[in-house]
């Protein structure tokens, strides 16, 4: 019984060594653990720091450079902005200039315009009378004549010229021929035309107008073709001269019997254009036989050149022949004039020889 609660006590004292040193294994491994805990704890704190501080030095440092790019690409904005706007300035500023110049210039033929419309006011109140309008045509088919031949070119044209039937045509032409002599008379059909085109009257009386009209031209072909065409001094034809483009237009283009009347009496009619044109092409004819006369001269002059020229050639002839002949005889007596001197040369050694051989006999 001794012994059992002797092996209880020692098993009892062993488990509580055990449980003693087992407590203090404990302890030293919480002790251990706290410590590594506040060491970890002091390297996590110093670690967020760093990190912290690593962070905010790296932010600034980012943000810095972004700042200096946002500056940077500001200022080459700003500049390209500046520059941008300088041009555009000086764009407007030349399109606002222009844009002055312009109205300037509208300005000036506003005025052109208005001083034109007076001037065509007083000209419509100078053709109203009959007179003013003849010597208007007289006075336009003048300027033309003059832009084309010349200013008094009286081989060519002449004014206000007197015919053989004592009658006064306002110009008369001096083509060549087959085109000859031709009468130029100016006439302006005026008042029925204009009551003809006036759209502000009924059509009956427009057409009342335009046969008047059509009588009026008629009457002018007659009287052109009656005064100015003269057989045996002027052409078998005339040309009626019609200062106003409008008139010609209409003549033209609505009223082919006119024109079909004027073809039959040999009348011509023209407006400034067409008078034109056709004194230029008869001034291009008589140039082209200017030209030709002048040829023809020329031709006939190098023939007569020619003809010279042979009788020259047969006079060289006969002289070269001369010549040949003469130097022919020059070479003769150059013969001769040395045949001559070597005779005398043997003349002169032979009297020579003769003296010494007396002289050697007198010794």
């Amino acid at each position: 019984m001794e012994y059992i609660v002797i092996g209880l006590l020692i098993i009892l004292i062993i488990l509580v060594v055990i449980l003693i040193m087992k407590y203090k294994n404990n302890y030293s491994n919480e002790a251990n653990m706290t410590e590594r805990l506040g060491r970890f704890e002091v390297n996590i704190n110093k670690e967020i720091n760093d990190f912290k501080n690593d962070l905010s030095k790296t932010l600034f440092e980012d943000f810095e450079k972004l700042n200096k790019n946002v500056e940077f690409r500001l200022n080459v904005i700003n500049d390209k902005v500046n520059e941008r706007l300088d041009q555009n300035f000086e764009k407007t500023n030349k399109t606002f200039t222009n844009v002055l110049e312009r109205l300037s210039k509208i300005d000036e033929a506003q005025k052109k315009i208005e001083v034109l419309s007076n001037d065509i006011v007083s000209l419509q109140s100078i053709l109203t009378d009959k007179k003013s309008r003849g010597i208007f045509g007289e006075v336009n088919l003048k300027h033309i004549l003059v832009s084309v031949f010349g200013e008094k070119n009286d081989n060519i044209y002449k004014l206000q010229y007197t015919l053989p039937n004592s009658t006064i045509v306002d110009s008369i032409l001096f083509a060549p021929e087959p085109l000859g002599t031709i009468a130029i008379d100016s006439k302006f059909p005026l008042e029925n035309y204009r009551m003809m085109v006036d759209k502000k009257i009924s059509q009956e009386d427009r057409l009342r107008f335009e046969k008047m009209f059509k009588m009026d031209v008629k009457k002018h072909i007659d009287a052109i073709a009656s005064k100015y065409i003269i057989d045996g001094f002027t052409s078998n034809q005339a040309i009626m001269f019609l200062p106003a483009e409008a008139i010609f237009a209409e003549i033209n283009a609505y009223h082919p019997d006119i024109i079909e009347y004027a073809y039959k009496k040999k009348v011509w009619i023209t407006s400034p254009t067409t008078l034109i044109s056709t004194l230029t092409v008869i001034q291009m004819i008589m140039k082209n036989i200017e030209r030709d006369k002048y040829t023809s001269i020329i031709h006939d002059e190098l023939n007569k050149l020619g003809i010279e020229f042979s009788r020259y050639k047969d006079r060289w002839d006969k002289l070269a022949k001369s010549i040949q002949n003469v130097n022919k005889d020059v070479e003769s007596v150059y013969i001769t004039t040395e045949k001559i001197s070597k005779k005398f040369d043997i003349i002169s050694g032979v009297e020579l020889e003769k003296l010494d051989m007396r002289s050697d006999k007198n010794e």
